[in-house]
């Protein structure tokens, strides 16, 4: 073989090749380097900071309930939800609110900002915050935020939520919010940077985070997070607080906690939130084009909230533990679950004991530096002494600071009319369904007039306009008050005389009876018959004939001008009422249109011959009774009412009010949810299935049989059939089993997961809730058909032991671990006693064994329709 020379041609061409192949290399390797320092100069900083991009993160939904954008408060709001906007496209943002300025707001951001109305509110608009939470629980995103409208958020949050949302077990986050009075930052136009005062750049993380900022341990604003996996929250049953008050925040996870359905946490170490002082707290708002003060509306909000909390409190709140919740904290780029009272850290989503994972280390500088930042958060933990029980201290009785002649001012509409219900607390959730109704007609101009002081507080702590009778009889019966009773005589008298109370301060009223089924607004109608024409529905049953018959004028629902002629006659009415012994309804018909009918003209009118007062009444094809042409009876009630054009219905010739309601829930004209004290809303299922109808009238049904006040929540033990037994302090649950031999105490879920639902004898029956009492052998057939159902091992279970409690409350196999059990304490191991596999990995057990869907066979009241006529 010829030998190659280096100066040959052929060696000379081959070093050159090489040459160029390590140069177009070395401009390759350039060229990549280049390429990425570009792409990390254009990405947001906080991208950059936290490691997070647009693209595969939850959807997560923030809720808010603002004030009107106006003024500093305006700006301040405004920072904030372009803060949250600027974290993820990913983020949405729901404002509850009915003020136009939200809705302008709203509209700049597109589909990103919606405003949610239809949620319930007071009469001054703030909103109700059980029913804030209700409508976040109905969100289709994987995260619910709940947060203060003016908390900026930093990205940290979105860091943080996309960790735990990885967690295979439902949660609950709660993050304390800091208080600032100086944040000299602001957002560029696109709400992606922030800025300082001379509109320089700077990462979140070196310049906003810092600062030395204010906390406030126990701090009334709270940002709760949860995500909307299979579990609900709690529970118990949220009272109807209002928001703005940090009690319902605690509430809330107080509630958590003891339901024990969630692993609840604190995440203020990992979420940066921050709200801004304002110095306008005490400004003036607007409240139905009157002024009324600030601070007067705030301190008389904050008052029902602390009188709910006392409430409740006193009835079957238990607190829970919650000043030592599991801290997420950084510690060396990691995130750490922390449980300070025992000593306990867990790296999110490790499942390995301590040991395993600091053997990974490889330096223990390393494990140093993880252990002396746990240290230092340790240090941080000032929440020992937030405790609920300094909140539930007993409160004076509720009084709305507003007068009749201010809530008269504020209410009424464009016309000066006021709708007017006059009710005693016997009615009060017919009263909350007809408020209800009005409500989604988008009707705001009621009155409510209470008859009794538990209707007075009642109806301030739903929210409602509503001032007190001077003159109600104070001797009202709750059972016994229905058509006929004397007790109903001294109730209806009342009605006329402040009708005419309201008349003689210049306004409109149309008075409504609570039974009364509004399809549409009358108000339109009702205004064009004028003045000195009082117009009210007729009583008359028969199809044909005339509508103006001898008694035939119906006091329950009719439309009164405020003129002399009406008022006149009105005064005429009332006296004659007074020295009557029947109701004021014979009363009105025998003084305007005379005894016998005397003063009749044609087939629907009178016409009082002293006042010229023309009582005029309404066609009952769109004003009908409820004995008119048996609409009650139809099958489908709303459809067969729409169809004739119906204005009202009302449920009227039938006696008593627990024939009344089981006829109208049964007929699909019911409005509230009893269950969860709040309006049906449109984003809930408004559907009126048989079963749902049933569902509804057992709700009514308790309420009735049990006369549920607030102050009078009871422990209910519900027997085979129905029968119920009645506690109104919590009992053990050995108490009813010595009562009852070879029975079981249950909770309602005991058909859907028989193994986790038995009452051990050491176990309450806690006062607000539902107990069965049921035979042990049923117990145990439940047990065989809900293994067989599920097979011999269900799925996502193989190779686990769930915990089983059997009939007399024993842990029948494997092992319970409460949720301290999944985190390692340093250098003592697992603190769970579960078996290890052949690996020796611990199996990792979510801290709540998860019930299965199954159809619950609970209980439902079976009543009968009956119907009586009103003589």
């Amino acid at each position: 073989m010829e030998l190659l020379s280096v100066t040959s041609p052929v060696f000379r061409n081959k070093k050159a090749l090489k040459v160029g192949l390590r140069l177009v290399w070395a401009c390759g390797f350039f060229l990549i380097l280049v390429s990425f320092y570009a792409t990390t100069q254009m990405l947001p900083s906080q991208f950059l900071d936290h490691g997070f991009t647009d693209s595969g993160g939850p959807t997560i939904t923030i809720f808010a309930a603002p004030r009107p954008f106006s003024g500093s408060v305006g700006a301040r709001q405004a920072l904030a939800v372009r803060s949250w906007l600027g974290l993820s496209a990913d983020i949405a943002v729901v404002l509850f609110s009915q003020d136009p300025s939200v809705f302008a707001f709203a509209g700049a951001f597109s589909s990103r900002v919606s405003v949610e109305p239809d949620i319930d509110f007071t009469f001054l608009s703030t909103p109700f915050f059980h029913s804030m939470v209700e409508r976040s629980l109905a969100s289709t995103s994987d995260i619910s935020v709940l947060v203060d409208a003016e908390v900026i958020l930093l990205p940290d949050l979105i860091s943080t939520l996309d960790h735990v949302y990885k967690l295979d077990h439902d949660w609950l986050l709660v993050a304390t919010t800091r208080n600032v009075s100086n944040f000299p930052f602001q957002l560029d136009a696109d709400g992606k940077h922030w800025l300082t005062v001379d509109n320089k750049r700077i990462r979140t993380e070196k310049g906003i985070l810092s600062h030395r900022w204010q906390w406030k341990y126990c701090e009334e604003r709270m940002l709760l997070a949860w995500n909307n996996g299979d579990f609900p929250l709690h529970t118990g049953v949220l009272p109807p607080f209002l928001n703005g008050k940090g009690l319902h925040n605690h509430w809330v996870i107080n509630e958590v906690l003891l339901s024990d359905f969630r692993f609840v946490f604190d995440a203020s170490g990992t979420i940066s939130n921050f709200h801004l002082n304002g110095q306008d707290d005490g400004a003036y708002i607007s409240i139905g084009g009157s002024k009324a003060h600030g601070v007067e509306k705030r301190s008389w909000e904050n008052l029902v909230n602390s009188y709910l909390g006392a409430l409740y409190g006193s009835l079957y709140f238990r607190e829970a533990n919650y000043s030592n919740l599991v801290k997420l904290v950084i510690c060396d780029g990691r995130y750490l679950f922390v449980n300070t009272a025992e000593d306990i850290v867990y790296p999110v989503g490790y499942q390995r004991s301590l040991s395993n994972w600091t053997a990974g280390f490889s330096t223990s500088r390393r494990k140093k530096k993880i252990f002396d930042c746990v240290d230092y958060f340790k240090s941080l933990d000032r929440t020992k002494n937030c405790s609920m029980k300094d909140q539930l201290k007993s409160s004076a009785p509720l009084s709305l600071p507003f007068s009749l002649k201010f809530l008269l001012s504020t209410r009424a509409d464009q016309n000066n009319t006021i709708v007017l219900a006059i009710a005693g607390y016997s009615y009060k959730d017919m009263l909350m369904s007809w408020v209800c109704r009005l409500r989604r007609l988008l009707i705001s101009n009621f009155l409510v007039c209470a008859l009794d002081p538990e209707m007075y507080e009642f109806s301030i702590v739903q929210g409602l306009p509503v001032f007190k009778d001077s003159f109600a009889p104070t001797n009202i019966s709750f059972d016994d008050c229905h058509f006929g009773t004397e007790c109903f005589q001294r109730v209806t008298k009342v009605k006329s005389r402040v009708v005419l109370q309201i008349l003689k301060l210049g306004y409109h009223v149309l008075l409504s009876d609570v039974d009364v089924y509004w399809f549409k607004n009358p108000l339109p109608v009702l205004n064009t018959f004028g003045p000195a024409v009082l117009v009210a529905q007729s009583d008359e049953y028969n199809v044909t004939g005339p509508i103006n018959l001898p008694r035939r004028l119906n006091s329950g629902f009719y439309y009164a001008h405020s003129d002399a002629t009406t008022i006149a006659a009105l005064e005429k009415v009332v006296k004659h009422a007074a020295a009557s012994n029947l109701s004021e309804q014979p009363s009105f018909y025998d003084t305007l249109c005379g005894e016998g009918g005397a003063n009749r003209v044609g087939d629907n009118r009178c016409l009082e011959p002293e006042t010229l007062l023309t009582v005029h009444f309404l066609d009952r094809d769109r004003f009908p009774n409820g004995a008119y042409q048996g609409l009650w009876d139809e099958r489908n009630v709303k459809a067969a009412c729409v169809k004739k054009g119906c204005f009202v219905l009302h449920n009227n010739w039938i006696s008593g009010r627990r024939k009344k309601l089981e006829r109208q829930v049964l007929a699909g004209l019911w409005e509230y949810d009893i269950s969860k004290r709040m309006c049906m809303q449109s984003w809930q299922s408004t559907k009126y299935t048989k079963s749902r109808r049933r569902k509804a009238l057992g709700d009514a049904s308790m309420s009735l049989n049990l006369s549920i006040q607030l102050k009078d929540i009871t422990v209910r033990v519900v027997h085979a059939g129905g029968r119920e037994e009645l506690y109104h302090n919590a009992i053990p649950a050995a108490q009813l089993l010595k009562k009852y031999p070879g029975m079981c105490v249950a909770r309602p879920e005991v058909f859907k997961n028989p193994n986790e639902s038995i009452l051990s004898a050491e176990e309450k029956l806690l006062p607000g809730h539902k107990y069965y009492i049921i035979p042990s052998t049923t117990v145990q057939k439940v047990k065989r058909k809900h293994s067989k159902k599920k097979g011999e091992e269900p799925a996502g279970c193989k190779g686990k032991k769930v915990a089983a409690v059997d009939a007399s409350g024993d842990f029948s196999d494997g092992s319970m671990c409460s949720a301290k059990d999944y985190y390692i304490s340093k250098g003592r191991g697992s603190r769970c006693s579960s078996k290890k596999d052949h690996k020796g990995k611990q199996q990792f057990t979510p801290p709540n064994q998860k019930p299965r869907p199954c159809k619950e066979l609970d209980w439902e009241p079976s009543l009968t329709s009956i119907q009586e006529l009103s003589p």
